[in-house]
């Protein structure tokens, strides 16, 4: 089942100034696909384009199902006067959750992710890490047809990337899509279904890494075949 369908012309943030062009692909229930490029190379534009979140697009972007997604930015984003506990509590109610078992799925997450002493306490106080679990911790609670996340592994301990990436695999399993821009392309080899390389605003390859080795470095790395196209570009 397709749960993403991205297909665009062109989007930007001016008329004058088309950032991104001709970026077209989809992502299938319980798909992991990896959003990479060099920094500027257009992943933001794409991810706040898929968010609804740039005024000129000539496109569409169609979510199937009930268009639940969850974004966990590169930058946590969270209420200054709401504790950890008081985001989970506004993100029950914003997204109109009655799971009975809400709170006790809630409780798990934040044992897991070590974060109980801090449970009532404000972001604010928090190290980028606790942050980056707070956005996790979050998204995974609202049950998302879609998930949209970006740089995931920034700040992030060893065990809680190990946690993170457990999880992110039983999302999968319940029929979720995933996509993940990231720079750490030894993960991203490991865990993700396909790749859409990105450069200059377009897509420059896509596909499985076997596909993606087969228009650049047969046998070679995700990261071997990512500069093989950089150089390429430059000529």
């Amino acid at each position: 089942m397709e749960i993403l369908c991205v297909d665009l012309h062109h989007a930007g943030y001016s008329d004058n100034k088309k950032t991104i062009k001709n970026i077209h692909f989809q992502l299938q229930q319980g798909e992991l696909v990896g959003l990479i490029g060099p920094n500027g190379a257009g992943k933001s534009t794409i991810i706040k384009t898929i968010l609804g979140l740039l005024e000129e697009v000539d496109g569409e972007i169609n979510i199937a199902g009930n268009n639940r997604y969850a974004y966990i930015p590169e930058h946590p984003v969270y209420y200054e006067e709401f504790t950890l506990w008081e985001h989970i509590e506004l993100a029950k109610a914003v997204n109109n959750i009655e799971d009975a078992n809400f709170y006790q799925r809630a409780e798990q997450l934040i044992s897991l992710f070590r974060l109980e002493h801090v449970k009532h306490h404000f972001p604010g106080s928090f190290s980028k890490g606790m942050q980056q679990k707070l956005m996790i911790i979050v998204a995974i609670l609202i049950k998302p047809t879609l998930y949209i996340v970006d740089e995931p592994f920034i700040g992030l301990d060893p065990k809680a990337i190990k946690d993170f990436l457990s999880i992110i695999d039983e999302e999968r399993q319940r029929g979720a899509a995933i996509l993940m821009s990231t720079h750490v392309l030894d993960t991203a080899e490991k865990i993700c279904d396909r790749f859409l390389l990105v450069n200059q605003g377009e897509l420059i390859a896509a596909g499985t890494l076997d596909e993606v080795r087969a228009v650049s470095v047969p046998e070679a790395s995700l990261m071997d075949c990512f500069y093989y196209f950089m150089e390429n570009e430059k000529r």
